[in-house]
Order: C-alpha cells, then structure tokens, then sequence
C-alpha cells in the first residue's frame, strides 16, 4: 500500500511538472488516502500485536 502510495505521487510530480494540474491534483488525493489507510493499517495492527503479545506472557 505504501508502495502504491509513493508511485501515485511521482505520478503528480510528473504530471505537475509537465503542467497537468487536474491528474497532478488527482494522483496527489489518492496518495494521500493511500498514505493515511497506510498509516491506519500499520496502528491497528501494532495494536492487535500488542495486546496479543501480552497475553502470551501471562
């Protein structure tokens, strides 16, 4: 997902370099929803391995 993220945003750089202004806008919104399910993801997740970490303990 991060992977697609940093790819939807050198697609804007590119589009806003060659003037492109409606794709550059587009491609920099879906990086950004991409980067912040990203970032979701990742927290949720450590969470859920932090709680199942500690149950393993007791």
């Amino acid at each position: 997902m991060l992977r697609w993220a940093l790819i939807f945003f050198i697609i804007s750089i590119v589009a806003a370099f060659f003037g492109f202004a409606g794709v550059a806008s587009a491609a920099a919104g879906i990086a950004k929803l991409l980067f912040y399910l990203f970032l979701a993801v990742a927290a949720i997740l450590l969470i859920v391995g932090l709680l199942a970490g500690r149950s393993i303990i007791r």
